[in-house]
Formats: structure tokens, sequence, C-alpha cells
């Protein structure tokens, strides 16, 4: 097995994939495994060091989550970041309470002592704090290094024994010196390299992908999004012709989708693609549904028996690729410890026990914007790469109840003209995500001397780094003007345009 420099023990924090990613950023390349992984196993990965991450959970509750004790007295050098601290904290005898007062969101922290975990960061900096528990007396063999205005104890350190334990969240974006503090634990103290890069990833990722499917044939499934376009590059660069890359029609699709995938797929990439058209499929099995846990779950089985259906035409397939992403993977489901689930995703959960192949996401791990760089690193056009995401589900999820010809038919006229707007303003490569959402809410208004009783489009427009948190772009207003009048004007059956300026959390980027 290959030398893992940062193992992080992941406790259900919905940061615990950005800590890997701030490492990532700081050339470190790190793995997350459970909580409960074995000492054994984690030894075998041969680490510089660990991090345990935040959780949910609270160390003095009876079911509190646990790592295997041994591992504390393995001399290699351990951070622990919130609950972490707190689990760090329990376990050598000191003593941790609920606060009096809990700290959520910026927090100004100052340091009480010189420490390698603080190098070349800037004191009474700001912080991310997420906790209602809190270190109250230290551990015998523990100093107090920092301190914040609700935490005597904001970071603890035991040098002898390299254990340092913050009670802030340094990974996220608005803890301002968070990713100096990570890249100081893992190069100062844990002595680490910082050579890993993209470039490093696509090798690693080409060299797995040939070790698993040993010359076997792997279905990719297409969407003509970003990530199953960089999946299939991907896979192509690792194990060309064995490669059959699925693009399926579902009639949920954008504007003339269909045929740039095709072009994208054929003519730029230079992969031979089978288009699949599903259409009537996909239309039938949602008509009448409205509720949108049951829109997803319809569109993942008819995914699912498409593929299966399509696979029997082919021999020696053991295996089936998606371009799942980490965002999509951490609110559907618990993957390396106790999280919780937002809202479900057609292609996470793995496969139904009938099903003959393996399930391949080599870009599980990844978020968005690492995405698009490893999709540059394999030569993927610019223009294709900067493409705003689209939901597996498609239009389906935006349209709100019934999803129906007539309505994907409205959806994609003020779609087109949005874009067009967005692009010309230059806005487009500003933003994150934008797409226009069918109300199936009528309001009254008046078209020349005509009473008017039609349908209202919002128009959902996301600034983000990493999809995982976005605030709503604060477009121009004469922009907003131009998009509402033409939609208003062009599409027959809109009489009323909105924006959305939720952001997220507490709502989510897609409206289902």
């Amino acid at each position: 097995m290959k030398n893992v420099p940062i193992v992080i023990l992941d406790f259900g924090s919905q940061y615990t994939q950005l800590i890997a990613r701030r490492m990532r950023e700081e050339k470190v390349y790190c793995e997350i495994v459970p909580y409960n992984e074995s000492a054994e196993n984690i030894k075998a990965k041969n680490p510089k060091g660990l991090i345990l991450s935040g959780g949910p959970a609270s160390v003095y509750s009876k079911d509190a989550y646990k790592i295997d004790d041994s591992i504390y007295e393995s001399g290699l050098p351990i951070l622990g970041i919130c609950y972490g601290m707190q689990l760090i904290a329990h376990h050598f005898g000191g003593e941790v309470s609920a606060a009096n007062r809990h700290e959520y969101g910026k927090s100004s922290v100052h340091y009480e002592e010189e420490s390698l975990i603080f190098k070349n960061t800037q004191n009474d900096s700001v912080y991310w704090m997420s906790h209602a528990d809190r270190v109250e007396r230290l551990p015998e063999g523990f100093i107090s290094i920092a301190s914040s205005d609700n935490s005597t104890h904001a970071a603890i350190a035991n040098v002898q024994k390299k254990i340092y334990a913050l009670q802030f969240h340094p990974e996220v974006t608005h803890s301002k010196q968070g990713a100096k503090v990570l890249r100081n634990f893992a190069k100062e103290i844990c002595g680490c390299e910082t050579t890993w890069n993209m470039g490093s990833f696509a090798k690693e990722q080409i060299e797995k992908i040939r070790n698993i499917t040993k010359g076997k044939k792997v279905l990719c499934a297409v969407s003509g999004g970003v990530d199953s376009s960089v999946a299939a590059a991907l896979l192509h660069e690792g194990i060309g012709e064995n490669l059959v890359p699925i693009f399926v029609d579902t009639g949920l699709l954008r504007a003339n989708e269909r045929e740039q995938v095709e072009n994208m797929f054929r003519v730029n990439l230079k992969i031979p693609l089978v288009t699949v058209d599903a259409s009537e499929i996909y239309l039938s099995r949602l008509k009448g549904v409205i509720d949108p846990e049951q829109k997803r779950k319809i569109i993942g089985h008819t995914f699912i028996e498409v593929f299966e259906k399509e696979a029997k035409k082919y021999e020696n397939i053991a295996f089936l690729a998606q371009g799942t992403l980490y965002p999509d993977v951490i609110e559907s489901v618990s993957v390396k410890g106790p999280s919780k689930t937002i809202k479900s995703h057609h292609n996470v959960g793995g496969l139904p026990d009938r099903m003959q192949f393996t399930l391949i996401e080599p870009l599980r791990e990844l978020f968005k914007d690492e995405v698009r760089a490893l999709g540059l690193e394999l030569g993927i056009p610019k223009d294709m790469i900067m493409r705003h995401p689209f939901p597996g589900p498609g239009l389906a999820i935006r349209i709100m109840g019934e999803v129906t010809k007539e309505d994907l038919k409205l959806l994609r006229q003020a779609d087109v003209i949005m874009q067009e707007e967005l692009k010309a303003s230059g806005y487009y490569d500003k933003t994150w995500q934008s797409f226009c959402v069918l109300l199936n809410v009528k309001s009254v208004g008046v078209m020349g001397d005509n009473r008017t009783y039609d349908n209202t489009v919002c128009i959902r427009i996301v600034e983000s780094m990493d999809g995982m948190t976005a605030s709503f772009a604060n477009l121009p207003h004469e922009l907003l003007e131009r998009m509402s009048t033409r939609i208003i004007n062009e599409v027959e059956g809109i009489n009323r345009v909105v924006y959305d300026i939720s952001n997220k959390p507490p709502a989510t980027i897609e409206w289902e």
C-alpha cells in the first residue's frame, strides 16, 4: 500500500471533506477513513500524521464516537478539530461540558502561546466556530495556546506528544488563517512534503482504474455535464476502447443539449459515444408525480434500469462508472462517518444487488472546482470545463409539481434567454450556477389591453467556491430587467419573473 501522508478520521462533520480539500490545496495528499477504522489499517497506510474531524455528537453522551485507544499512543502527530479536540481532552483526563453560550459563526481567536501550529499566521484573526460543548479543564501535559471570547481553551497542545487540538474549524473559508494552520500541521509538525497536485491525482486514479478493471469493459454514465465528461476522459485515458460511454436522453435535458453532448464527445474528445433515447420512459413514469424525493427516486431507478438493459448488449461488462462528486455524496448518505442526510441524489448510494457490475466513481472525493482543474489537466477545452453545473435529474427538479412536455418547453425557452443575457453581460464566468425554475404558480397580468393568467418563472443565480455554501449573485438590476422583459415577451405562457435571493444554507442551490 502506498504512503498516505495525512489520514483524516471522520466523525460525521459536514466539513470533513473540506479538511482533505484544504490539504490538497496545500499540495499534501490525504485520505478520509471512518472514525472507527482499526489502528492496524491506519498504520498500514504509513501516515505521518492524523486529523480527527468535527462531528455532531457529544463526548460525554453514552453513544459517543471514539477511536481505537492505541492510536493515541502511536507516536504520530494528531490534530483534533472541534469534536476531535473534545475527544482528545476527554481521553487524556480533561473535562468537557456543554457551554453556557453556544458559539456559532465567526470569532476572533487570540494566541496565548507561540506554537508551530500558528507559524506565520496573524494573531487575533477570524476563525469559524460551530460548537455547543467546550473544554473546561485541560488534561495533564496540555497547555492552552489560544482563546476566544467564549472559549478559554480555543486551542490546546501537548508539544511533547505532538498532539494539537482546535475548537474552531480551520478548513472552512471563513477561517482567514485556516489554510496556513493546516499547512503548518502537515509540514512543520508532521514533516510532510508539499508536492501533490491534480496531475498526481490523475496518475493515481488512472493506475487505480487499470488495476480494478483488469482489461474488462466499463460502462460510463454520461450526462454531458462537467462531472461525467471528466470522468469519461479519465477512464478513456486509462482503459481506452474498454470504455463504453452511454449517454441517456432522459427528455429532461436543456435546449439542444443532446446535440451538444454528442458533438463534444465525438468531435472534441474523440471518444465514441452511445446515445440511448429513453425520454418517453422517463416522462411516462413521472406523470402525476409531485413530490421531489419521489421524482429523484423514479429518475434514479429508471437510470439504473436503462443502463442495466444497455449493458446486456455488450460482452465482458463488469463495471459502471459515474461522475459522482463529494457534495452529492454528503447531501445523500453517510460515507465515511455518521453524517446527516440532506436530500437524495439519483446517482448516489450504490447499486441494487441484482446488477451484475461494480460501481466506479473516480471523482467521488472531489469538489467541482477540483474536477475542473482535473479536466484541464486531461486536456478538455476550457469552454467545456467551465460550464455551470447541471443536476442529474435534469429539469425535472426545476419544475415544481408534475413534469409535462408543455412545462419542459416553457422552462427551456426561459432558460435559453436567461443564459444568453448572462453570457452577454460577462457574469456567466463570474457565477457558479444559473438556471430558471418553473413555479407552476399562475398570476394575473396585463399584456396589451388583455388580461393574462399565466405561469411564473424564478431565476436562480448563485456564487460559490465549491457548492457546499452559496450566496445569491448580486446582479445589476438592468441585467435582471432585460432577462425578465425578454422572457415575458418571448415565452408565451409566462407573465411574471422573480429572482431568488436565498443563500445556502439555509436554502439549497436547487429548489428540489
